[in-house]
């Protein structure tokens, strides 16, 4: 799409301003993208060369670690580069394009996080009846759906963000392009977009809470007339889920408070000029949350660790023959 602004570069003010805390951090990150790269496809591998893909919520799992893969390299490696560059810059089209793809990931994962919440509903709530309502066609309809709910609002905050006129300044406060920190750049009245992307963010944010408190509850609920093994059993594995939607989500509502602020006005009145803790949230869902899901899937699965052994003892096995 041509670019009608004056400007066709963007500056990222990133992380931090010292080169300490700068090559610190490269260090970091470095380690944790490789950790999310080899951590969620060794899950994905496991699980697809072996019986576990027969188990639906492996299923979810595997798409999980696909969508932690897609959502963290939107964002990840830029972040890496930019920590050791003199000068952190991004294209126009670039940063329009880190703004669609992160959003259209990011709203991909909580769909499936969702997606596994009904399936735990369902083993535990409906267990003589999972075999009908979880199929397989069922769950890749789910799927389908997630990448199709992840699109759509993903899109139209794209197309708001592209149709605005930047003529400077062209710095963004942050370490990628995001909706609200290039609405600051924007030479126009940005209030009703402001409120527009809110309401965006706000209603995915309110609903798949209320869909995901709402299952929680009914399990808690179910699980009290279990047996002392089986309660532990089902609390084990809730655990888990709970662990990582708390995980992602949780920032999420943070950074959704600090958009509706800057909406509101209180940006531009001095009261919330410069917040670096909305860096800080961000790396929660865009390094933490995808370095941690694998770990937190697999410690408490033993099927799941077996797997890996087992995919582990074969790759050797092979190098060993060679």
């Amino acid at each position: 799409m041509e670019n009608k602004n004056n400007i066709t570069k963007f500056i990222l003010l990133g992380l931090s301003q010292k080169k300490e805390i700068e090559i610190l951090c490269f260090l970091l990150f470095l380690l944790c993208y490789v950790g999310i790269l080899i951590g969620n496809l060794l899950v994905m591998i496991s699980i697809s060369s072996s019986q576990l893909m027969k188990q639906l919520i492996n299923f979810f799992l595997s798409h999980l670690s696909l969508a932690d893969i897609c959502y963290t390299s939107t964002v990840t490696p830029k972040l890496i580069a930019d920590l050791l560059a003199a000068k952190k810059t991004i294209s126009y089209h670039g940063c329009m394009t880190q703004l669609f793809t992160m959003h259209f990931f990011g709203r991909i994962e909580v769909f499936i996080l969702t997606g596994m919440a009904f399936d735990l509903y369902v083993t535990i709530c409906k267990s003589l009846c999972y075999t009908l309502i979880m199929t397989r066609q069922e769950c890749g309809a789910m799927i389908a759906a997630s990448g199709a709910g992840g699109f759509l609002p993903s899109f139209g905050q794209f197309l708001l963000a592209i149709f605005l006129h930047y003529c400077g300044p062209n710095e963004i406060d942050h370490y990628f392009c995001d909706v609200y920190p290039s609405l600051k750049l924007a030479c126009t009245d940005t209030t009703r977009i402001g409120l527009l992307v809110i309401a965006n963010l706000g209603l995915m944010g309110l609903v798949t809470s209320v869909v995901l408190l709402r299952f929680y509850a009914v399990i808690l609920h179910t699980v009290r007339s279990y047996s002392v093994e089986n309660r532990s059993k089902a609390l084990s594995t809730c655990s888990s889920h709970i662990t990582v939607v708390v995980l992602f989500i949780s920032p999420l509502f943070f950074i959704l408070i600090i958009t509706f602020l800057w909406s509101s006005g209180s940006v531009r009145m001095g009261l919330l000029v410069s917040i670096p803790e909305d860096r800080v949230f961000s790396l929660f869902y865009t390094i933490i949350a995808p370095m941690f899901n694998p770990l937190i899937y697999t410690l408490r699965n033993m099927e799941m660790k077996n797997a890996i052994k087992k995919l582990w003892c074969h790759i050797t096995v092979r190098k060993d023959m060679n």
